[in-house]
């Protein structure tokens, strides 16, 4: 691997921790009613396993409140059965026609423990991005002793990948303290 090839991997690694963060807290569920939170939900549609969104419609009529219309009017007890296994705690109100998933307001214990997940997402994120920071400063001292990079390169270079990593690392801190405030928000 080049030096150059070294660099970029990790900034792109680095990149994809944090961009995996942001997906897991879109499905984090928060005071208000966010479509995505059924994304992790699976329903069997004849025979394959397939996310709700691929077999319904899902709205957001008011700000506490998903419509999920099905496809198909036979889905719609599936569908139903799906989100009560689910771990989401909501339970589906069935007019006929579609499912409606109204989200009550979030008591304090329950927020402080969507910020402990959020906590805990994050600090995934940070130590897989110091894992990507250790593979490509092994790489860098892999160059080094095969004579492809002095010394004081590798030192040069390693200090870019620190910085490169504190930069991702308050990037997830960041992000971290946006969606703590957006839970605690009554």
């Amino acid at each position: 691997m080049s030096l150059n090839e070294i660099l970029k991997d990790a900034d792109h690694r680095m990149d994809q921790s944090i961009e995996s963060m942001k997906h897991d807290f879109q499905s984090i569920r928060t005071g208000r009613a966010n479509p995505l939170v059924l994304e992790r939900v699976k329903v069997d549609y004849y025979g394959v396993e397939c996310p709700i969104n691929q077999v319904a419609n899902v709205t957001v009529p008011e700000p506490r409140q998903l419509m999920v219309t099905p496809f198909e009017r036979n889905m719609l007890g599936p569908i139903e059965k799906a989100i009560q296994k689910s771990d989401l705690g909501i339970n589906p109100l069935n007019d006929g026609q579609c499912l409606r998933l109204n989200f009550p307001q979030m008591t304090e214990d329950r927020r402080k423990e969507m910020v402990r997940q959020v906590n805990a997402r994050a600090e995934q994120a940070c130590v897989a991005i110091r894992n990507v920071r250790r593979d490509a400063i092994e790489h860098l001292k892999a160059l080094e002793k095969s004579k492809e990079l002095s010394e004081d390169e590798l030192k040069r270079h390693e200090h870019k990948v620190q910085e490169m990593t504190d930069k991702h690392i308050a990037n997830v801190h960041e992000l971290q303290k946006r969606k703590d405030e957006e839970l605690m928000e009554v």
